[in-house]
């Protein structure tokens, strides 16, 4: 299968979204002075805007690439949970298996925004454990859930919902039915993604992740992958590296260096969930994990020439591939 193939066939796949899901507000505005109460800027609100943030982001990218989402999380009885429904439904993503928690907020990160640069990050959360009934919800979905998807990914933002157990039965479920799972990790958890198909750390989740010192080169990243591959058993990392692009290891000691395809770099918001979503929809698809990978990066080299939390769909990703193709 070429490239564009395999993008024609993410079509009624269903991907099995675990995570922590949360809004993302923008405040865009334009800085009119310096209060007199205290040396910090004036901004004058333009626009406000709200999408779909953390796991719910991954879930959107999935359904506007033409797969289907289902997203299993958790949100609060509150305007922030009520808003993030109607998104969902908006978006054609499947989220009956959302479980509410009164005693939990749900996560909101509101970014201001001047002249095309963030100026302040605005965070409403809890990390707290989760109660062992909420827990069991969860798991009793995935049970539900698990035969009736082509792929899993675990989209890990650190706020409580990717637990210890969540996670390890979540991958034996994923292995027992021979479906992938790719996890998106938070740098707290990194050594709990034992025996996944791949993990998509950044360079610097990857460095912090393993406590690593001195990595420098190119040599330095390759050896780091190898070691946590060894560590948790997995078929293969991703490493992605900004302007560098992306390594990816696989289990067999194979190392291919893709360069990046983004031509101008604007916002990275969003990116990692662009890669990982666009990735497993490529292995649903039975793509190669090279080819999977590959596409991936073209995928994100759009995304990051936007601003702000965004998707890409099938034309645009096959426009951009033919494009460079055709060079």
């Amino acid at each position: 299968m070429n490239l564009i193939d395999i993008i024609s066939s993410f079509s009624g796949k269903v991907i099995l979204v675990i995570g922590d899901v949360m809004i993302d507000r923008f405040v865009y505005g334009k800085v009119r002075g310096v209060s007199h109460e205290i040396s910090i800027p004036i901004i004058d609100v333009i626009k406000e805007t709200e999408t779909i943030g953390g796991a719910g982001n991954v879930a959107n990218n999935i359904v506007a690439l033409g797969g289907k989402a289902i997203i299993v999380s958790v949100i609060g009885e509150d305007i922030t949970g009520a808003l993030l429904i109607k998104l969902l439904q908006q978006r054609k993503i499947i989220h009956n298996y959302l479980i509410h928690d009164y005693q939990r907020p749900t996560t909101e990160k509101t970014r201001i925004i001047s002249t095309n640069q963030q100026v302040l990050r605005i965070d409403k959360e809890t990390k707290k454990t989760l109660k062992p009934y909420i827990e069991s919800k969860i798991l009793k979905n995935i049970e539900i859930l698990i035969k009736k998807v082509n792929a899993v990914i675990i989209s890990d933002y650190g706020k409580g919902v990717v637990t210890s157990l969540i996670l390890k039965k979540t991958i034996f479920l994923a292995r027992k039915n021979k479906i992938p799972i790719t996890v998106d990790p938070k740098i707290e958890n990194f050594k709990r993604y034992k025996n996944v198909t791949t993990i998509t750390p950044n360079e610097n989740e990857a460095i912090q992740g393993m406590k690593a010192k001195n990595i420098k080169t190119n040599d330095d990243i390759v050896i780091l992958g190898k070691r946590i591959l060894k560590i948790l058993k997995a078929n293969s990392i991703v490493i992605t590296r900004g302007k560098k692009g992306i390594t990816l290891i696989q289990s067999n000691d194979k190392v291919v260096n893709i360069p990046t395809r983004a031509k101008e770099v604007y916002d990275v918001t969003g990116a990692g969930d662009t890669i990982i979503s666009t990735m497993t929809l490529a292995l649903a698809a039975n793509a190669d994990l090279l080819n999977a990978v590959e596409i991936a990066n073209f995928a994100a080299s759009v995304i990051v020439g936007k601003f702000g939390t965004v998707t890409i769909t099938p034309t645009e990703l096959i426009k951009v591939i033919e494009s460079f193709y055709k060079k």
